[in-house]
C-alpha cells in the first residue's frame, strides 16, 4: 500500500535534477517472482551523477541497476532489466528465498519532461494518478482512478498485458476525534499501518503531549478541525467522545465530504439517537448509512487495544474490499 514511507519524493527528485542539467532516470520494479524485498511499484531515483532516491531492491541490485541507468541517461533509451539468484547467492544481494524482479529504467526525456511534472504536480495535490506506459511501443500516457478503479483501490500496480500501469495513490490519512483511552493504542495502531494520522480534541487537558507523546494534536473545534484538514477518498474519519456536542460536527463534516471511511464509538442505543438527530439536520438515510457504527468488527473485543485493534480491522476491510 501507499503509505508515508512509500511516498517519498522520488519522482520529485528525478524532474529537479534533469531541470538542473545533471540527467536523472527512474528505475521502477514492475514485476516480482519468488520472495522480492520491494513491492512493484518500487521506485529508484537515479542522477547523472549517481545521486541516488528511494530503493528497489537491497544490496547489489542497486549497484546494476545505476550503471544500467547512467547508460541510459547516455543514450536516452529505456530499458527493461530481470535480476534473479539462487537461494545460495539470494541473501548476499537483498532476495530472500532465490527471488527475482523485474526493473524498468526510464532516462527523463524517454519519460517526457511535462508528463513527469503533471504526475509530481498530481502527488502534489493529493490527486490519485496513475502513469502507464507499454514496454513494446513505449507509448506512455497519465490515467485516473476511473481508468483503474481496482488496482487503485488496492494500490496496486502491475502489467495489463504488455502496459504497466503504476499507481500513485495519496498517502492514507486518518482522523480521530477524541483523546479518549482507545485513541492511545488507535494512533499507534494507525501509524503502523502506514496511516498519517491527527488527533483532534479541544479539551488540551485530554489531547496532551503528556498523553500522546508522538501524535500530531489539534486542539480546535472538530468541524473546523476536519475542514482545515481537507478530507477525501484517501482519508478515514473515527469518532470516540461519545459527546454529542464533539462528535455529530465532525460527523456531519465527514458525510459532506468523500472519506472512504467514518466509524463512530457507541452502542446501537447510542447511534441511535445519532441517527435521528443527523435527520433532524438534513441527512438522509443513504448518507448516514455510510457510517460504521458501533464503530469495528464484531470480534468480542473490550480493552480500549482490543477496540483499536476491531477498527483497524474495519478500515481495512472497507478500504480493501469497500
Amino acid at each position: 500500500m501507499a503509505s508515508r514511507a512509500d511516498y517519498e519524493a522520488i519522482p520529485e527528485a528525478a524532474l529537479a535534477w534533469h531541470r538542473e542539467g545533471r540527467g536523472a532516470a527512474l528505475g521502477t520494479v514492475v514485476e516480482t517472482w519468488g520472495s522480492a524485498p520491494r513491492p512493484v511499484g518500487s521506485q529508484l531515483a537515479i542522477s547523472g551523477t549517481s545521486d541516488m532516491m528511494g530503493s528497489v531492491s537491497g544490496g547489489c541490485v542497486e549497484s546494476a541497476v545505476v550503471a544500467e541507468a547512467l547508460e541510459a541517461i547516455g543514450t536516452g533509451e529505456s530499458r527493461l532489466l530481470t535480476y534473479g539468484v539462487s537461494d545460495d547467492d539470494a541473501f548476499a544481494v537483498g532476495l530472500a528465498c532465490g527471488g527475482t524482479i523485474r526493473v524498468l529504467v526510464e532516462p527523463i526525456g524517454a519519460l517526457p519532461e511535462t508528463m513527469l511534472a503533471d504526475l509530481c504536480e498530481a502527488r502534489a495535490e493529493r490527486r490519485p494518478v496513475a502513469y502507464a506506459v507499454d514496454t513494446v511501443t513505449w507509448q506512455r500516457r497519465l490515467d485516473g482512478p476511473q481508468d483503474w478503479p481496482e488496482r487503485f483501490r488496492l494500490d496496486r500496480s502491475g502489467f495489463e498485458e504488455d502496459c504497466f500501469v503504476a499507481i500513485h495513490n495519496p498517502p492514507l490519512r486518518m482522523v480521530v476525534v477524541g483523546a479518549v483511552h482507545i485513541a492511545q493504542p488507535l494512533m499507534q495502531m494507525a501509524k503502523l499501518a502506514g496511516y498519517d494520522a491527527t488527533l483532534v480534541d479541544p479539551r488540551e487537558a485530554f489531547g496532551s503531549v503528556e498523553r500522546f507523546p508522538d501524535a500530531r494534536l489539534v486542539h480546535d473545534w472538530p468541524d473546523d478541525a476536519l475542514s482545515a484538514h481537507g478530507l477525501d477518498q484517501r482519508t478515514a474519519v473515527v469518532t470516540l467522545t461519545h459527546d454529542p456536542k464533539l462528535d455529530d460536527p465532525a460527523i456531519e463534516t465527514a458525510l459532506a465530504s468523500d472519506v472512504f471511511y467514518l466509524g463512530c464509538l457507541g452502542s446501537s442505543r447510542t447511534h441511535a439517537k445519532r441517527v435521528d438527530r443527523l435527520r433532524a439536520a438534513g441527512f438522509d438515510d443513504r448518507a448516514i448509512g455510510r457510517i460504521h457504527a458501533p464503530v469495528g468488527l464484531d470480534i468480542g473485543a473490550r480493552s480500549p487495544a482490543e477496540i483499536a485493534v476491531a477498527i483497524m480491522a474495519e478500515i481495512t476491510r472497507v478500504l480493501r474490499l469497500g
